[in-house]
């Protein structure tokens, strides 16, 4: 059907089902990171279908010809009985349904309500469909959470004159530090300026445009870069570059000679060093090339050496312009990448965490973190009816005036049990800084726990059978000091009470016994 009005009308109609729609995705609970960014997909997918339908609509609006002549065909003819227009109309519509005989009347409402519906029809056991957003990012990602920046920190590795390589941990703390400045400040200058350089940094930018654009698809990353860009130029136009320009410093010397060695115009001929320069001017071959010239027109200049006296202003200008604009493309693409990550600063922050926390994780909590991960996370329980919330209220509520101790079952003990435990009963330990135990059963169970231990090595005492009931700290202290006279007291009286014979029958304790012995007597 080719009429420009019936295409507006249907266009209009699509934009409002498709607003409805995307009114619904992000009224969605967003419960878990991959339902947030499974909605945010859709979303985007949504506002993509609403500026292509716009854009249509206002060039069909701007068609003012075809618009003007579609008002006039519809309009009532001269004669009001000709039908011609009417009967032909009928005849494209019919022609139409004949040619399209299976095309379903309200196509569009279908293909939305499935677009919506797709999270009912995945709870499907027997048929698991992929996620094509969890397709779009490595296992190193983690569904967008984190950086995967491995590749890239390679390659900074690799780079010419970088001095001192990184680690991956030190890696993330210097992209980290494009908060407070340009990111990479910290390498010298001449790596830089170098092409390895640019092709990295041209590699890091378009990484960080790809992982922002699918964790976050509801930001404008191409406005946020076209706004930078705009930055930079004004930047690179103000003549504050410095850093990105090479520092020329030619040493001219006589003869045309420079850094490559030293040029004789007579002789035609490059020497490397001083000394074979002078050496040869005394040559029979370099005398009679300098009469000629004497003789001649002026030589060609060297090829390879500083340019004229005339042109060294303008080569000079050429070149410091050329050696600016050589390095344009890795300063804008560096600074491109400074805003890209104070962007995703938080991201890098969690990509650091969880590298941290990788490295304390031995192979087996790896594998099992990645079968965890693989698991489909629970779908949303359903909220209840207000009538059923408020019945499960009134079941969770459990009447306990007495604070009676809760059972197994989550319910409080009877209290006939209660005080047959004597769980009424407070127990002071002053050991364990004054804790209150309630029971008996509970206070003699607690002389073997960590707690009180811990106060008995505080002490300096062991934590043994003799000091078992004793919770004040001046009793253990006492206990401690009268132990420690009746250890010294056994070791007193085991030393004069044990009795030994020697070899002739003579009875001694044994402290004389071993001093005897010691002096050879027995």
């Amino acid at each position: 059907m080719d009429s420009i009005i019936e295409v507006q009308r249907q266009t209009h109609e699509e934009i409002e089902h498709l607003e409805r729609a995307l009114y619904t995705i992000l009224a969605k609970p967003q419960t878990t990171h991959q339902t947030r960014l499974q909605n945010e997909h859709k979303a985007s997918q949504l506002l993509d279908r609403i500026h292509s339908r716009v854009v249509t609509l206002s060039n069909l609006y701007e068609d003012q010809d075809t618009r003007k002549a579609e008002i006039e065909a519809i309009s009532a003819p001269v004669q009001q009985n000709d039908l011609s227009a009417f009967y032909e109309r009928l005849g494209k519509i019919t022609e139409h349904h004949t040619k399209y005989p299976d095309s379903t009347v309200g196509g569009f409402e279908l293909e939305l309500a499935a677009f919506l519906d797709e999270d009912q029809e995945a709870e499907d056991e027997e048929f698991e469909q992929d996620d094509p957003v969890a397709l779009m990012f490595s296992g190193e990602e983690g569904y967008g959470k984190y950086l995967d920046l491995y590749a890239n920190h390679t390659t900074y590795n690799n780079l010419k004159h970088i001095g001192k390589r990184l680690a991956y941990l030190q890696y993330l703390d210097v992209l980290l530090a494009a908060q407070s400045g340009p990111v990479h400040n910290e390498l010298p200058k001449e790596c830089r300026l170098h092409r390895d350089y640019e092709l990295y940094i041209r590699a890091l930018h378009a990484y960080l445009v790809s992982f922002m654009k699918r964790s976050q698809p509801l930001v404008d990353v191409e406005g946020q870069q076209r706004e930078a860009e705009a930055q930079f130029n004004k930047y690179w136009e103000s003549g504050e570059t410095e850093e990105w320009e090479e520092s020329h410093q030619p040493k001219n010397q006589e003869n045309g000679g420079g850094e490559g060695g030293i040029w004789c115009a007579a002789c035609q001929k490059m020497y490397s060093k001083q000394t074979v320069y002078d050496a040869h001017l005394s040559s029979k071959k370099h005398i009679k090339a300098a009469q000629k010239q004497a003789t001649a027109e002026a030589p060609p200049a060297n090829p390879n050496g500083p340019p004229a006296a005339g042109n060294s202003h303008q080569n000079g200008e050429s070149s410091h312009a050329s050696s600016k604009n050589k390095h344009r493309a890795a300063a804008l693409y560096t600074h491109l990448a400074t805003h890209l990550l104070r962007e995703l600063a938080p991201a890098l922050n969690d990509t650091k965490s969880n590298v941290e926390r990788r490295f304390s994780l031995t192979a087996r909590e790896r594998e099992q973190e990645l079968l965890e991960q693989s698991k489909k996370p629970p779908p949303p329980a359903k909220t209840p009816a207000n009538g059923e919330a408020e019945e499960e209220e009134e079941e969770e509520r459990i009447y306990n005036p007495l604070k009676l101790p809760l059972g197994w079952d989550g319910k409080p003990i009877p209290y006939w049990l209660y005080k047959l435990h004597g769980l009424g009963v407070e127990y002071r330990c002053e050991i364990c800084s004054d804790h209150v135990y309630m029971g008996r059963k509970n206070f003699e169970r607690h002389f073997q726990e960590s707690r009180h231990a811990f106060g008995m090595r505080a002490l300096g005492l062991p934590n043994t059978k003799h000091f078992h009931e004793i919770t004040r700290i001046e009793d253990a202290l006492a206990l401690a000091e009268k132990l420690k006279r009746e250890g010294r007291n056994e070791i007193f009286e085991q030393e004069t009470m044990e009795e030994l014979e020697d070899e002739e029958g003579n009875v001694y304790n044994r402290k004389t016994y071993e001093d005897l012995k010691k002096q050879g007597l027995i």
